[in-house]
């Protein structure tokens, strides 16, 4: 597959210093990866002699995490139709919001939203967006908590066609300790922040953090899934195929 590659050979700071693509991506992927802040992810790179800001590294993060989200997307492979869907708090401003997800029985992940309410609407807007929009596939068992919206909205995607008919509504609390662990995983860097100083900046970075979980659980690939697989699917994601400078 033959990807348009984006303008990261140089990214300019306001004092007029440039940075190698490599060193940006480098940088979006230990914050996304690891429990690290900007200014820890600035002070590795000034051990390394390169002297760079953390507003600098905020800039990266939130150009290229939805970038990379978005080009993964067509590595994704079709669930097995048993569709698990959660939604989970993020807190934006102090304030609690709401992140949509679905994975399948087996943790492969099939979308996500980022919504400020928890209603119909909002459920709606996620079902659309997971199984319209880009689905892989449609599925033919869905299993959600007792939240109200649920049954309401599953039944209108079955009125507009966009679930089958035959697709059955579960809600056996037994049915969610996967994708509830699943939310672990994918918040354990949050923390380090406190919260999100917008839901702009959530948006974007959590695109990110959703993208590096995708890459980590193989994305379907077959064999060998090392670190080093990993960072070569991202840089050449980006255009980018020379080793990342450790």
């Amino acid at each position: 597959m033959i990807l348009k590659t984006t303008k990261l050979k140089t990214l300019r700071q306001d004092q007029g210093r440039h940075f190698n693509g490599l060193m940006i991506i480098q940088a979006v992927n230990w914050y996304l990866r690891y429990c690290l802040s900007y200014r820890d992810i600035e002070e590795l790179f000034l051990k390394r002699g390169i002297n760079t800001d953390h507003s600098t590294l905020n800039h990266w993060v939130l150009r290229y995490a939805p970038l990379l989200e978005k080009r993964l997307r067509s590595y994704r492979k079709p669930h097995c139709g048993e569709v698990r869907i959660d939604e989970t708090y993020i807190k934006v401003k102090g304030q609690w919001k709401y992140l949509y997800r679905a994975t399948d029985k087996n943790g492969t992940a099939i979308d996500f939203l980022l919504t400020a309410k928890r209603n119909i609407k909002a459920a709606q807007r996620f079902f659309i967006k997971a199984f319209k929009e880009e689905g892989l596939f449609a599925p033919t068992h869905i299993g959600t908590d007792k939240a109200l919206p649920f049954p309401k909205t599953i039944q209108t995607m079955k009125n507009e066609h966009i679930l089958a008919n035959h697709c059955v509504h579960e809600t056996r609390k037994s049915l969610q300790q996967g994708i509830e662990n699943d939310h672990f995983r994918l918040k354990r860097g949050i923390p380090r922040n406190g919260c999100f100083q917008s839901f702009h900046t959530a948006r974007k970075t959590l695109k990110g953090y959703e993208a590096i979980l995708w890459i980590k659980k193989g994305l379907g690939f077959k064999g060998k899934w090392t670190i080093n697989e990993q960072i070569k699917l991202i840089q050449s994601i980006f255009g980018l195929n020379n080793n990342i400078p450790v």
